[in-house]
């Protein structure tokens, strides 16, 4: 039987990846808020807010919702450097690429059959990001980009201009 062989994205410390134990999400009142009442009988009443580690709390919700999810949107640094002070922005490329894929694994464990995933992301890492999607997800479930072009950078720096 031939090895089969598959196009794949390597980077430094690829092979390193987190020990994660499951974990247990536990309100916290003081910064919980729920509707008085329903006002339909469709309301869904277990939304959830959570302050912390996203890989941590990706985990917690993997026991209650594997498969069931069917809507993922996710803001990653860009990995620019100009995100804010308490984001991981900026890092090695090859420690990016680690934190991103454990994180996809982790939402591919989340997400229904019917599920999707959309991510926000610019230039920087868009092309990388792709390649390990496609790695993850498989790249036949690609459907297409959205490309947004904001119309107060520009074009040229990418830095904000006031408009007019």
């Amino acid at each position: 039987m031939a090895n089969k062989q598959k196009l794949e994205l390597t980077w430094i410390g690829k092979e390193n990846r987190p020990r994660l134990e499951p974990r247990i999400l536990l309100e916290d009142p003081a910064k919980s808020y729920h509707a008085p009442h329903r006002v339909s009988k469709n309301d869904i009443f277990d939304n959830r807010l959570i302050f912390g580690d996203n890989l941590l709390a990706l985990k917690a919700l993997e026991h209650e919702f594997a498969g069931k999810v069917k809507c993922v949107f996710i803001d990653p640094p860009y990995n620019t450097g100009s995100a804010f002070q308490h984001y991981d922005d900026g890092v090695e490329h090859s420690i990016w690429l680690g934190l991103i894929r454990d994180r996809l694994e982790l939402i591919k464990n989340l997400l229904s059959n019917g599920g999707s995933l959309w991510i926000s992301i610019d230039d920087d890492e868009s092309h990388y990001l792709k390649v390990l999607c496609d790695e993850i997800f498989g790249r036949m479930n690609f459907i297409n980009n959205v490309i947004w072009e904001n119309p107060s950078l520009d074009p040229g720096t990418g830095v904000h201009q006031k408009l007019k």
